[in-house]
Order: C-alpha cells, then structure tokens, then sequence
C-alpha cells in the first residue's frame, strides 16, 4: 500500500451494514482507515455497542467513532425507545442556555460511554422555513441569536464530556423547501443576508471550539453558481476558512445523498469534495468495499491528472490526524455518567399550551387519538396515563367516535398540505377537539386547545401527554 493510499484512507469515513465489523472494513482500519461512522442499524445494545466500538480500534489505534446523536427526533443510540432528551427545538423554546449545556453533556457522557469520539451534533440551522421537510425541530428556532447562544452552549456541554462536536449543516439548510438527501436545495440568499440570519450560530460555534463543521450539500448562487458548497473551494476556502477563521476538521455531509451524488456519481463527488477544502468524507450509512475502492481509484486518478494536489490531500490527512490525536487524549479524562434525568425534566418544561377554551383541558376520560405518520405513538404514551385511550391513522378518519374526546397529532403539520386539509376538515367538524403538534407548531390548526410539544422523542411525547391527562 502507497503513501498516498494511507493518506485517502485516512480522509475516508464509512459507514456498513450490520451489528458486526465486516472484515472488509478491519481490513481497511489495519491499512489506516481513519475512522467510521455508526448508524442506528449497528446498535444492539450498550454493552454489544462497547465492544464493537472496542473492535474497531483494536484494528488501529489511531481511528475514530462518529455518530449522528442529536437526541429529539434523531437519535442512533436510543432509535429502540425513542431519545431520553427533548431535541433543540424544545431547548430553544426553553431559552436557558445552562440547560441546553448540561442536557448536552449528558447526551455526550451517553456518547462517550459507546466508545464514541466524535457526535456530528449541535444542528446549528435557523430553521427559517416553516415548511422546512429536513431540519424542523432538529433547530433550535428561527431567530439567528437564540440558535447562537445555544449551539455555543451544546458545544461547550459536548465538550465537557469528553466528546467532539461538530456543527452542522454550514452555511445553514434551515431556509430550504428541499431534503439534500433526494435533491439539490437552493439558497438564494446574499451574503449580507447570510451574516444576519444563517452565519451567527457557526461563528458562535467556532468561537466555543467547535472541533469539526460539517459542510451540507447546498446550492449557494451567491457564492459558487455551479457547485454545491460541499464541492464548492468559494463556500469553504472562502466562507467557512477566511470569514469565520475555522481552523478544524471540515466534514462533508454524506456524499451519497442524491444532492451531489446524481450530479458526480459517489467517487466523483467524493474527489471534487476533498479537492474543494473537506479534511474527511463522511461516505454513506450503507458503504461497501467496492465503494471505497472506487473512491480510492479516483483520488489516485485526480491525483495524476491535477484534478486533486497532493499537498491537499496531505492537509485533510493533516487535520484528520491531529483530530485524531486530540480524541486520543481526550480518551483518558473521566467523566461523569450520563442523567438522564435531565431530559424528561427540560421536555416538561418545554411542552406548552399555545391556547386552549376554558374546560378544555385537561380531558376527564379516555380519547380517542388521530395520529399522523409518526415516529412513535403518542396514543399509546396517552394511554399509560388514561387507559381506554384508542387509536387511528389521520389517513383514515372513517370512524371516529362521537362520544369521546377527539386528540389529533401531528408534526409540522403545514409541510403536508393534504395533512393540513383532513386536519381542518376533522376540527371543523369537531371544535372540540385538542390538537397536539409534536414539530414546528407554526399553523393554528383550530380546535379547543393547542398543545406544542416542540418534539417527537420519547420524552416529549410523556410530557405532552402529561398535560393533557392532568398528570
């Protein structure tokens, strides 16, 4: 293996298939792979997740573990049981920035305790767009300065327990009508514009020590016309290096996202990536030997044909491996176990009444819930705490029955016009109903009461159903 393989494998970051360490990807850690990534699919439980992550630097020292733990609605760790932590959406809504820290080091003390180095956590979007389908409750609001002052907080809270951070998803997905995951979303925005409303929360980032940023798949006219800022050197070299002075690991979002990878294919993105100023290239969830292989061959071919210098490469290598170095050390500092306490106490403190008839709350007798397409069921939460509690899908709504009270649930309900449609057509019928939104509660949907529960996890849903029940 050549010098300039060790370097690519080292910028390479995978994920696979499975609850096991296939021998493709040992082999790839023994000849320096840098590190892995882990999804929800790889985790059985702590213990088993311990000694897979165990495994994994068994095979080489040097590497590292990622995840994406956002806690709320997107969690790896927990995916079984729904997240022990409200997400940003609810720590915003709070507003108190000593707990969004201290629910973030219990996050990270979680994380750290897999065996896990580096979580692709604080999102530090301003989620602008209501209809936004990707980002939503994963922000911690709309206004630029609140998002700041709590993605310093969820850096510094990381931190504390020992685990990188990284901010995600620059230069801000939060004013997008389209998921990067199936197509290529489109900022429009000016840079003037882009100070104000998206640049705070990353600068405030850099400014608490963020370790890495994590570029997002985003078409950007103001800077690049034709490149994704992902593949963009204007929005990397330009934006993120020179007007924010960041200095640590840049990461791309997944390569194989339809956003880039439909435009250069994976190995083709994955080059114009690393040649654009990414230090490490988060691949997919689902990477195969073949698909490293294929990427290593085109960085080996840009690399003849100048597409990509060698003194790039050696620079992602560069800051992958002092990251590395640093996670080494960071290794041996104790920390304290994980609280999860905290959690349920911030979602119940987040959880409101946004309007409600006198009487309405709270219900005397079981309802019957009208759900959309949910993570996990609030009806069955409902139902710990008023048995009886029935249940059925907002997509069929051809029975419901008139003697009890009428619960419907939804999440952001004005990204589904044909959602908001039967929601409308239900509360026209039924004033009396409650309406609880577990997302961004931005449409009075009508109805006796409206409750938000700024999010879907586990513990959202307890302390909505909290309220309701009187509980």
């Amino acid at each position: 293996m050549s010098e300039l393989d060790v370097l690519t494998a080292r910028v390479l970051q995978p994920g696979f298939d499975g609850r096991e360490v296939p021998d493709w990807v040992r082999r790839r850690l023994a000849g320096g792979l840098g590190s892995v990534i882990l999804f929800a699919a790889n985790i059985e439980s702590p213990t088993r997740l311990r000694a897979l992550t165990d495994g994994l630097r068994a095979e080489n020292p040097d590497m590292f573990v990622a995840i994406d733990e956002e806690a709320g609605d997107i969690t790896r760790l927990e995916a079984a049981t729904g997240s022990s932590f409200p997400g940003n959406l609810a720590l915003g809504a709070v507003d108190d920035v000593a707990l969004t820290e201290v629910t973030a080091r219990s996050i990270g003390a979680l994380v750290r305790a897999a065996g896990i180095d580096l979580d692709y956590a604080p999102v530090a979007d301003v989620n602008s767009e209501p209809r936004n389908p990707v980002i939503g409750a994963r922000s911690f609001g709309s206004d630029p300065a609140l998002v700041a002052r709590h993605v310093a907080a969820a850096v510094r809270g990381l931190h504390a327990a020992g685990v990188a951070a990284c901010a995600k998803h620059f230069p801000g997905h939060g004013d997008t009508v389209v998921d990067s995951h199936f197509g290529l979303p489109t900022v429009t925005a000016t840079l003037a514009e882009l100070r104000r409303d998206t640049l705070p929360p990353f600068a405030a980032a850099a400014e608490a020590g963020v370790r890495a940023v994590m570029v997002a798949h985003l078409l950007m006219p103001e800077f690049d016309a034709e490149h994704p800022a992902s593949v963009s050197p204007a929005v990397i070299g330009g934006l993120l290096r020179s007007e924010l002075g960041f200095d640590g690991l840049a990461v791309s979002d997944a390569i194989g996202m339809a956003a880039v990878r439909e435009r250069y294919g994976l190995a083709g993105a994955a080059v114009r990536a690393l040649a654009a100023g990414i230090d490490l290239v988060c691949v997919d969830s689902d990477s195969t030997d073949a698909d490293l292989t294929a990427i290593t061959d085109a960085v080996a071919a840009a690399l003849r044909d100048g597409t990509l210098s060698e003194a790039r490469l050696v620079e992602a290598a560069g800051r992958v491996a002092a990251f590395a170095e640093w996670r080494r050390e960071a290794r041996e500092t104790p920390v304290n176990a994980a609280d999860t306490s905290v959690g349920l106490a911030a979602a119940r403190r987040a959880a409101t009444v946004l309007r409600a008839d006198d009487g309405a709350l709270p219900l005397r007798t079981a309802p019957h819930v009208i759900e959309a397409v949910l993570p996990r069921s609030f009806a069955a939460c409902l139902a710990e705490l008023l048995p009886g509690t029935t249940s059925s899908q907002l997509a069929d709504t051809t029975e419901i029955p008139a003697d009890r009270p009428l619960v419907i649930v939804v999440r952001g309900i004005q990204r589904s016009p044909e959602d908001l449609e039967r929601l409308t057509r239900l509360v026209k019928d039924r004033p009396d109903t409650i309406v609880v939104d577990l997302g961004v509660a931005h449409t009075d949907p009508g109805g006796a009461a409206w409750v938000a529960s700024h999010g879907a996890s586990r513990v959202c849903l307890q302390a909505a159903a909290e309220i309701l029940s009187g509980r």
